[in-house]
């Protein structure tokens, strides 16, 4: 059971949104998917949803095309939009759920919205954008389908519901398991909830693995800048930063025992690591 892209690709006007993506995303794990503005995370899960029809490829759902309900009825795509009539309360649209979800429990969504203090008799149009994201992440995690889609799910929370909503994934992960994708632009976040990372640029996947693959491409090294430069020598650097006389430089490659006296080495961080490796790709 998985889901599959097979050389999808995605035009709009002259930009191309997607270019020959080829992808499998596997049951019962948690992808993060990573990209700059506009590199295409949003169009992708839009395919995947049946929302945007590519001009190339197929994407299938457990060997199903997205072009039939019976796969459609295994996604749920959380994003920014609201499908839901702004005049209807929060409470209605739980119970609207069920209708289309078979296996929607609308008790837990009761129980997380008095957690997240989501009010059921609040109607939709009235949410501010927090609560708006609240509404939309308790339907995504009391839906139950198979394969959960979460697009910028923290947009307008405050540090406290951000805190609340990532320990609540977790368990809900560890309850009842499910694919989940997180598009989110907050990598520092996610960073240790997230087993395996897709980054996308420009239309293309350009590094697909498990997390802790990725990050140990390469490593991060730091001190005094003469010494630093004496050491980057025939290294190949991905970025490099210098204030005040101390410098770090991302360092592609296994992470060394030890390096020279004065100088500081470490595992380097999920967001470091896409930050670096966006960089790298620029300057090709």
């Amino acid at each position: 059971m998985a889901i599959e892209f097979q050389n999808v690709s995605k035009h709009f006007g002259k930009k191309q949104a997607l270019r020959d993506v080829t992808l499998r995303l596997e049951e019962g794990q948690i992808y993060g998917l990573l990209g700059n503005n506009g590199a295409g995370k949003s169009t992708l899960m839009k395919v995947l949803t049946g929302r945007l029809i590519p001009d190339g490829g197929q994407v299938l759902v457990d060997d199903i095309p997205v072009s039939q309900t019976a796969a459609l009825s295994r996604l749920f795509l959380m994003g920014e939009e609201n499908l839901f009539p702004a005049s209807m309360k929060v409470k209605r649209a739980f119970a609207m759920a069920g209708q289309f979800y078979p296996d929607f429990d609308a008790d837990y969504a009761k129980s997380l919205a008095g957690e997240f203090g989501l009010e059921l008799n609040q109607k939709i149009s009235k949410l501010s954008t927090g609560y708006g994201s609240i509404f939309r992440l308790i339907l995504a995690l009391s839906v139950n389908t198979p394969y959960v889609l979460l697009d910028e799910p923290v947009l307008g929370l405050d540090a406290e519901h951000r805190d609340l909503f990532y320990r609540t994934l977790i368990q809900k992960f560890s309850d009842r398991p499910c694919t989940m994708v997180i598009s989110t632009h907050l990598i520092e976040e996610v960073a240790a909830i997230v087993g395996h990372t897709v980054i996308i640029r420009a239309g293309e996947i350009i590094r697909d693995a498990p997390t802790e693959i990725l990050t140990g491409e390469a490593y991060t090294v730091s001190g005094p800048a003469g010494l630093m430069d004496a050491y980057l020598t025939g290294r190949q650097v991905m970025t490099q930063t210098e204030l005040g006389g101390l410098k770090t430089a991302c360092i592609r490659g296994q992470a060394p025992e030890s390096v020279p006296a004065g100088l500081e080495v470490s595992h380097v961080r999920l967001q470091d690591y896409f930050v670096s490796l966006m960089r790298e790709e620029e300057r090709k």
